[in-house]
């Protein structure tokens, strides 16, 4: 039906039309009305943005009085945290101080009836106690790291110990004192490597040898995970291994400085040896491995192809005591108590059971965590079972986004360093995920289905929602992971459905029932049955880690933007948090974000990339990475392949020259001129002669390359060739730490002394000249300070890192 509109006549005078017979000077006459495709599109975006905007608002607004937004404390309270940890150098107590006491007062100025306003000022006080919980945390800490490498002689009482299956005992030492040399910053906590011993060591002991001690480990390349700063906050103040077995001295001393708190840790950590002790002696090989490893957390025993099979497969998250090992271990027991509680008719009639089985199981969980060595992924699974378990006693739901956040809230005042690692970020992406996902399954719409309730149909129905279950948390889960995965360990697993879908029934009815009931028994001598029946459930386990992983699906990303991380995250976080469509928002971020670094250009791959401590060095072309070793240390290489997507590694070719001076002599001797003008001309006939981007190198000597661009790169183990490499090449690179750092003919030099303060460094040539990519530009950070220190002067530079001398080419 055609819309009239109301169109006032009014002709000019002395025209035709002025006053016609039979026509009113008013009327009513029939015209199309203007439709919305008519109207300008300056005038319907307005509309439409207001439209949006108070769409958003009233949305907002249901957020807000279904209590979403303080789902979001956390969030500010971690970026604060993040932010500190971060920042290029520290903030004062007192500018912290005042960044927080500002906006708290803020919120109660404000009051109630400016919402808005009061929940910015809410986030920003969050925002600054998360700085001042990073900073009181790095305060605690406090960690003696060493500042290089060193062989002395370490006397320390083992705190912990780990196994490796091999022979080998990893120990982890309070260090008691250092000799020839006495260090004069010895670090309060080392591990340490003993191998060739008869028998390990007891927790408790004090034990004495030489040992080759390193500081913990920066970034293999920049922007890539920084070793040294978990150590920092871990309390571990350097690695190493002792020279043969070392010698068991007396701990009658030390036992009478105990306190009774070191002395109840002393005797956690002897019963979980116990018990790894105990499952392995039952269970021999990797079956046993893994089974001590799900109950206390000692994951070294396990052989490497079965760890590699297992993370290929998806399945390395079974490996870890987190979130699936804490709810299945209080899930069973609180069936079971309850199911056990329910056989007694007066019992259950009388007194709350399901309150009494949350606190057995509470109990069950509590003790799991004291014996699992009280790992990060551990305390953080712990912390949120409790939450739950909790909260039956009060009546509310367990599984809710509140029970999250809250577990979150206790997690990073407690420690937020762990915000920055994978092993937090990659647990709460997972249950945030989940518990969405639960959440609005349980909001769904529900249609009545007769067919479905028939005695004959229940049963399949029942499996058909069991592995329906499992698929679908298998498939959030992973998805939900599947950003960490990509910007922690650059890359991705293609089969992890299939591959969880066919373990965890095997997980949940086979391995964790017969493990809790082997706890159970184990002080009774009766769990030998049962440990049987769990490597039975885990032989099969890991029959299919290796099955899929032999299928392939390791998919490498590499490294991404810094910028789509953070943005990312965010979308995810918008996405999880929110219960209207403003969620959404998050999924378009998510998207326009991935589909943005699709289409943008790779960044260019560097050139060359050096070790932190100079002694690997690797030039990138194409799709293949040279190194100047012939089996360079996995630590490292491993993270230059995948953060290069580089799967294909040349090693050196080996020259049949001799090292000069020979092996054995003294190596700091000086090269007469006939001996280096030898040693100019071989680096130079092997650059010529040797494959482009591919090194030639003498034992023990030198390395050199020729790159695609006519550089030359040279390596040189021994300072010796120091002249002739610098007069042979553009790039010299050595470990040795010299007291200059520039090379007499004007070329590049990297020396162990610059390195130790710049961290690993990536080289790429451009129009401009060369372009230098360093781990560290400052070093005033508390988990760094151990670079800038000089032990001959007793102090610590102020300055940043050591430049190289750079020729401009």
């Amino acid at each position: 039906m055609q819309e009239l509109t109301t169109v006032e006549l009014r002709p000019e005078a002395g025209s035709d039309l002025a006053d016609p017979p039979g026509l009113p000077a008013h009327a009513v006459v029939a015209q199309p009305a203007r439709t919305q495709a008519q109207t300008p599109l300056r005038h319907r975006l307005p509309a439409a943005a207001t439209q949006s905007l108070r769409a958003g608002a009233r949305m907002l607004g249901e957020e807000a009085d279904h209590g979403r937004l303080l789902l979001f404390s956390p969030v500010f309270l971690g970026a604060g945290s993040a932010f500190w940890f971060l920042a290029a150098s520290d903030f004062s107590l007192v500018a912290s101080l005042l960044c927080l006491l500002v906006p708290a007062a803020a919120v109660f100025l404000v009051g109630a009836s400016r919402p808005a306003l009061r929940a910015t000022f809410l986030a920003l006080a969050l925002f600054a106690g998360g700085m001042l919980s990073a900073q009181f945390e790095s305060w605690r800490a406090s960690t003696v790291i060493l500042d290089s490498y060193v062989t002395t002689t370490v006397s320390g009482r083992i705190e912990r110990r780990e196994g490796d299956g091999r022979g080998r005992w990893r120990y982890i030492l309070a260090v008691t004192g250092t000799e020839a040399p006495e260090l004069k910053r010895p670090p309060g906590r080392i591990t340490a490597i003993v191998r060739g011993a008869d028998a390990p060591f007891e927790i408790g002991d004090i034990i004495s040898g030489r040992a080759r001690l390193t500081p913990p480990a920066g970034p293999a390349l920049p922007t890539l995970n920084d070793f040294s700063f978990g150590a920092y906050f871990d309390g571990i103040g350097a690695n190493g291994f002792f020279y043969g077995a070392p010698e068991k001295l007396d701990a009658q001393a030390g036992q009478a400085a105990r306190s009774t708190s070191d002395a109840l840790l002393e005797w956690l950590y002897r019963l979980r040896s116990s018990i790894g002790d105990r499952i392995r002696s039952i269970l021999p090989g990797d079956t046993g491995a893994f089974a001590a490893a799900l109950v206390t957390d000692e994951r070294r025993a396990i052989s490497k192809t079965t760890t590699e099979a297992l993370r290929q497969s998806g399945l390395a998250h079974i490996v870890a005591i987190s979130g699936l090992n804490m709810a299945l271990s209080a899930g069973i027991f609180f069936v079971g108590f309850r199911m056990l509680l329910s056989l007694f008719p007066g019992v259950a009639q009388a007194y709350p059971t399901k309150k009494i089985a949350a606190a057995g199981a509470l109990i069950a969980v509590t003790a799991y965590y004291l014996i699992s060595g009280f790992g990060v992924s551990a305390e953080r699974a712990f912390i949120m079972m409790a939450i739950m378990l909790i909260a039956v006693f009060f009546d509310r739901p367990s599984i809710s986004l509140r029970n999250v956040v809250l577990s979150a809230l206790i997690i990073i005042a407690i420690s937020p360093s762990e915000v920055l690692g994978p092993s937090f970020q990659m647990s709460f992406a997972a249950t945030l995920a989940l518990v969405s996902g639960y959440q609005l399954w349980k909001d769904r719409r529900v249609r009545e289905n007769a067919f479905l309730k028939l005695p004959i149909i229940r049963p399949m129905v029942a499996v058909a929602g069991f592995f329906g279950g499992v698929f679908l948390t298998s498939l959030i889960g992973g998805f939900s992971t599947a950003l960490f995965s990509i910007e922690h360990f650059h890359r991705l697993t293609a089969y992890g459905l299939p591959a969880n879908l066919a373990t965890m029934p095997i997980i949940s009815f086979i391995v964790m029932p017969a493990g809790l009931l082997a706890m159970l028994l184990m002080p009774f001598g009766l769990d030998a049955p049962l440990w049987k029946v769990v490597g039975f459930g885990l032989d099969l386990v890991i029959a299919v880690a290796k099955t899929v992983s032999g299928w392939g699906g390791d998919i490498g990303i590499g490294r991404l933007p810094a910028w789509y991380f953070a943005v990312a995250v965010a979308g995810f976080l918008l996405l999880t948090l929110l219960r209207t469509r403003l969620r959404h928002a998050g999924t378009s971020i998510i998207s326009v974000s991935t589909l943005t670094v699709l289409l943008l250009p790779a960044p260019r791959p560097p050139d060359l990339v050096i070790s932190e401590d100079g002694s690997l060095v690797a030039v990138v072309a194409a799709e293949a990475i040279a190194s100047n070793r012939e089996n360079p240390p996995d630590f490292i290489f491993d993270q230059w392949q995948r953060a290069l997507v580089l799967p294909t590694h040349y090693a050196p070719k080996i020259l049949d020259g001799p090292a000069i001076p020979p092996e054995g002599e003294d190596r700091r001797v000086r090269l007469s001129r006939d001996q280096q003008n030898e040693a100019s001309a071989a680096m130079r006939a092997a650059a010529a002669g040797g494959e482009t981007n591919r090194f030639s190198c003498v034992k023990k000597a030198w390395c050199t390359s020729k790159l695609g661009n006519g550089h030359i790169v040279t390596v040189i183990d021994n300072a010796a060739y120091l002249g002739p490499a610098c007069d042979t090449a553009d790039i010299v690179v050595t470990s040795v730490r010299l007291r200059f750092n520039t090379c007499r003919s004007g070329g590049t030099l990297f020396t162990g002394e610059t390195l130790r303060r710049t961290g690993s460094v990536e080289l790429r040539f451009t129009e401009a000249g060369l372009e230098v990519a360093t781990a560290f530009e400052t070093l005033s950070r508390p988990w760094m300070r151990h670079r800038a220190y000089d032990w001959r002067s007793n102090s610590f530079a102020e300055s940043g890192p050591s430049g190289v001398s750079d020729s401009g080419e």
